[in-house]
């Protein structure tokens, strides 16, 4: 590679590219056409063996073709007149994306199984006015993606004649953070119960149904059944439970090594490298001042492990619809580590400021929808269709009463906002407990609501919004509420620094 790129001259991607190029082409014509593959697969004896092959190299050789044209016509360069990065695609239909520097906030780079086989990379480009990834180069060689995501993130104005070796150096020397394996370990054991659950739900579910439309039976479904029956209930329920809490602990651990093995943070010149993965690697540049929200997760155990996992959101059109997968996580920091991220991001330690509590009206109405009222229903339907006797929905009424009581009283406890002259800090949560955090002056919209039934108890919400989320709180002292608005509007008029 050369030690100086140009990138006002036109740019192709790696030629080992056209390798990944004619992989996703083939799996994505395998998921399209597996039915039919399958129709084959069953019937191969009687199928005519050279128009089943001559099809497939036929289906091979036009996919590799059209891999090629694809790389053939794939460019990319820098308009430094303009101030926008130009990507230009397309065998019949031509595309031309052009992105303005000055919007780009997040550029990622991957690496999946197949890019890794062949040595590319692939670059994505996210800027604040899309919820999806704005542009995406699939195979580019390390150096160059290292150099053009170095570039697009500063998008300073410089003549884009840069030395590789100087570039890389200050990537590479400014290791800051690394999460090792322990620490993903207890993140891994400690976190994500409901999503893993989940998960496991939707898994053996898709499983089932198929082996019952396939009318196979992997399972004796009733010597399961008759092997719990002749168990106590609640030995049964305990069995149960402990098998889906043991999955889930095993999948956490799995899903998170898989996922954050090797996880990097450096500290580049005007922005912050995070690298990580195992099978499929990532490595995501980001710019501080671009941050918009900051929540902290840390739990009972995780506080005991000494780690927590620090979420970063960035600017997005629409918030709501920014996927899980975009938003940028750091699991297994330490206590030291996350205040190190903490300044890295906000240039200082937040203070919690002078503290907001909620009105015990947020616990009597909680109370009411996620534990009376439930009750009466199971109450109603039993009484109507007996789905249990009533000694069965004495004990399982109980066991919800206690679990549902203790995680309303911690949910109300901990619900707290800090208003400091720097940062507004919410904290939330029963038990996983969120911490998250905003600038002022970051602020672009303040809703505050009162229902006519609050007015004679002086309480109301208020939601601030920002461009990479918003924060609620409600069932606040209306008054104080008010006087905080004034005083967040102020901010937002005279503070000096600006994050676009």
């Amino acid at each position: 590679m050369n030690k100086s790129v140009d990138f006002s001259q036109p740019q192709r991607q790696s030629l080992p590219g056209i390798l990944v190029m004619f992989a996703n082409s083939l799996q994505k014509t395998v998921r399209a056409l597996w039915p039919i593959l399958l129709i084959w697969l069953v019937k191969f004896d009687t199928l005519n063996k050279l128009v089943f092959f001559g099809s497939v190299a036929g289906v091979v050789v036009l996919i590799g073709i059209i891999s090629y044209l694809q790389y053939l016509f794939f460019k990319f360069h820098i308009d430094d007149e303009n101030g926008e990065f130009v990507i230009q695609k397309g065998v019949l239909n031509k595309t031309r994306i052009t992105i303005q520097l000055h919007k780009i906030q997040q550029v990622n780079i991957n690496q999946s199984l197949i890019q890794r086989l062949v040595g590319v990379y692939k670059l994505e480009i996210d800027t604040a006015g899309s919820d999806k990834k704005e542009a995406s180069i699939s195979a580019i060689s390390h150096d160059l993606a290292t150099i053009l995501k170095e570039r697009l993130i500063n998008s300073s104005q410089q003549d884009t004649n840069f030395n590789t070796e100087n570039i890389l150096e200050e990537n590479t020397t400014s290791s800051f953070i690394t999460i090792g394996l322990p620490s993903l370990i207890k993140i891994g054991f400690t976190s994500n119960y409901i999503k893993s659950f989940a998960l496991i739900f939707v898994f053996f579910t898709t499983i089932l149904e198929n082996l019952q439309q396939l009318n196979t039976e992997v399972i004796d479904e009733d010597k399961v059944t008759n092997y719990l029956d002749t168990l106590p209930v609640i030995t049964s329920f305990l069995l149960v439970i402990g098998f889906f809490i043991g999955l889930i602990l095993v999948v956490n651990l799995v899903r998170t090594i898989l996922k954050y093995f090797d996880f990097t943070i450096q500290k580049s010149k005007q922005a912050i490298i995070l690298s990580y993965g195992l099978l499929s690697t990532k490595s995501t540049l980001l710019n501080p001042n671009k941050v918009q929200k900051i929540k902290i997760t840390q739990n009972y155990f995780q506080k005991k492990l000494d780690v927590t996992t620090i979420g970063i959101h960035q600017a997005s059109s629409d918030v709501e619809k920014v996927k899980e997968k975009d938003q940028i996580e750091v699991p297994g920091c330490t206590e030291n580590e996350r205040d190190a991220i903490l300044k890295l991001l906000l240039g200082q330690l937040p203070q919690k400021g002078k503290m907001y509590l909620p009105n015990w009206r947020k616990l009597a109405v909680n109370s009411f929808f996620f534990l009376l009222l439930p009750i009466v229903i199971t109450l109603f339907l039993n009484q109507i269709t007996e789905f249990v006797t009533w000694k069965e929905w004495i004990l399982y009424t109980s066991i919800f009463t206690v679990f549902t009581s203790i995680l309303l009283w911690y949910s109300f406890k901990n619900y707290r906002l800090f208003v400091s002259n720097d940062f507004v800090i919410k904290q939330n949560g029963a038990w996983d407990i969120d911490t998250t955090i905003i600038e002022p002056y970051k602020i672009q919209a303040i809703e505050i609501q009162q229902f006519f039934w609050q007015k004679a108890t002086n309480i109301g919400s208020v939601t601030l919004s920002t461009a990479g989320g918003t924060v609620s709180f409600t069932t606040g002292n209306y008054t104080e509420i008010k006087q905080l608005v004034n005083y967040w509007l102020y901010e937002v008029e005279t503070w000096e620094k600006n994050w676009m």
